[in-house]
């Protein structure tokens, strides 16, 4: 018989479950680029050689080590689970069997557990490993999501052996980015290089806490670019330096001394560095910091389209030339359909730059700051048209924000288990919708109620109740008043999401 090695995508941090002391290892991941803060100490670069000169190979790395690695530091993150307080029997076992016929409760039944047992679990502590980097002489670091997600307490190791707490700034599941802070000042830091100018063939550095084993180095070149895996937003630098378990959130150097990637996953038929290591692009990187360090979370541009490759076969029967753009397969309502962007249109051009293909596309958009013009150019019938669109925001079209803004947003009154405030023009922009769109933005969900049991999110806009038009909080009560005078027991509201209409009823039950 054959043997068939499965391919594995292993991200790189050790993860070491406290129970009956045996460790067992984990994901693994890499670290992400970032500015580095205005400082009257410059951040750590590469010493000056006629190898880094020339870009070729050194006779040693280990001056650049020595320079750079005081930035990297390691992660150490502990948690609480539970566990049962009795064995385990998988249903259907002669151990299942005989603990029915004696009369004992099973302790596997439904996700809790045998009522019997009170639902009892055991708390246990867990702790894993990951490593990071140093963006700031503040104190912010740099490192994966996954290395602290889900973390009660969080412990930055520096190479000296200080030790120090560390609270979660904001996090990036798309791009498997976080962004954390210790109370330090005049800490050695790195900062972020250019990952585009990046070439297949350049010597990179990696460190990290490969395997939980404390500081490691080793290096590699940089063996492709643009590699894509499961993200949205993936732009990977391949590398064979050897990325193992625990190197999740470590840095890519270049010869330079800058990052220009963050040890983020490797391709293996059995969890180990076989040379198939990945970065995030220090580029994506910075972006995604920038915004965590200053709002808490992300905020992407959208564009409001639903778009697919431009394939061989669909250049040739639009008569185009080269295979580059990103085609649109539906125009739903928002900012492109207020822009004129049509279902079938070829988008050439982003904000006056080339378009590749529909990946480039979302990540070009997502870059883009959200309420602002940005020229669009398609290829309609043959003719090329230049649009002007207005870009949304992309969390909140997706109803994936924070509810940090509703809390702070003014006017907001409570209704039917929903924070709703009138939507203002600004709002309307930051969605996407059109000039003169009114309605009621819904800014909170309370979970418990019929609104969150029926879909609502924050974000969703509130256009219609009763298929009467609102445009203020009094509009919705009166809707809500007549229904009841009526006898009706829920009131029909027409909800608009990322531009999508779509009708919902909800219960008006005191």
């Amino acid at each position: 018989m054959r043997n068939r090695l499965s391919r594995i995508l292993a991200t790189a941090s050790v993860a070491a479950l406290c129970l009956g002391g045996m460790p067992s290892l984990a994901q693994d991941s890499a670290a992400t680029p970032q500015a580095a803060a205005n400082s009257a100490d410059p951040p750590l670069t590469a010493p000056d050689s006629p190898a880094r000169r020339q870009q070729v190979m050194p006779d040693s790395f280990a001056d650049l080590v020595e320079q750079v690695s005081p930035a990297v530091v390691n992660i150490n993150t502990t948690s609480v689970i539970e566990q049962p307080t009795s064995p385990m029997f998988p249903e259907g076992s002669p151990f299942s069997d005989l603990f029915r016929d004696f009369g004992f409760p099973m302790p596997n039944q439904g996700p809790g557990g045998d009522p019997r047992f009170n639902n009892r679990r055991q708390p246990q502590r867990a702790s894993a490993l990951g490593s990071g980097f140093v963006i700031s002489e503040d104190g912010y670091i740099v490192t994966n999501n996954h290395v602290i997600d889900g973390a009660d307490e969080i412990e930055i190791e520096f190479r000296d052996g200080a030790r120090r707490k560390a609270e979660v700034v904001g996090t990036d599941k798309q791009t498997d980015i976080a962004l954390l802070k210790v109370n330090a000042t005049d800490l050695p830091y790195v900062s972020f290089g250019d990952s585009d100018a990046a070439r297949v063939g350049d010597w990179v550095l990696a460190l990290g806490n490969p395997l939980g084993q404390g500081f490691s180095a080793s290096t590699g070149i940089v063996s492709a670019r643009g590699r894509a895996l499961t993200g949205t937003y993936d732009d990977f630098i391949q590398t064979d330096a050897s990325i193992n378990r625990g190197n999740s959130g470590g840095p890519l150097f270049n010869m330079d001394g800058q990052v220009v990637g963050v040890n983020t996953a490797i391709l293996s038929p059995n969890g180990g560095s076989i040379g198939i290591g990945f970065s995030m692009a220090s580029n994506v990187v910075t972006t995604v910091v920038d915004q965590l360090r200053e709002f808490g979370e992300t905020r992407r541009g959208w564009l409001g389209v639903k778009i697919q490759r431009v394939t061989p076969e669909i250049a040739e029967s639009l008569g185009l030339d080269t295979e580059s753009g990103a085609m649109v397969t539906d125009v739903p309502d928002g900012p492109a359909a207020d822009a004129g962007v049509q279902a079938g249109d070829v988008i050439t051009k982003f904000d006056g730059k080339d378009i590749a293909d529909d990946r480039d596309l979302v990540a070009r958009v997502a870059q883009a700051p959200i309420g602002e013009k940005v020229s669009v150019t398609v290829l309609r019938n043959g003719k090329t048209e230049q649009l002007d669109v207005t870009l949304g925001r992309r969390e909140i079209a997706e109803g994936t924000a924070s509810d940090s803004e509703s809390d702070a947003a003014p006017g907001a009154e409570e209704t039917l288990g929903m924070s709703v405030q009138v939507l203002t023009p600004e709002i309307a922009a930051e969605l996407g919708m059109g000039e003169g769109q009114q309605g009621l933005v819904i800014r909170e969900v309370d979970p418990a109620s019929d609104a969150a049991g029926k879909g609502l999110s924050p974000g969703d806009v509130i256009t219609e109740a009763g298929q009467q038009p609102v445009a203020s909080v009094d509009d919705l009560s009166a809707r809500i008043a007549e229904a009841r005078e009526a006898g009706r027991k829920s009131l029909l509201l027409l909800i608009r999401r990322g531009g999508e209409p779509r009708f919902v009823a909800l219960s008006i039950e005191p």
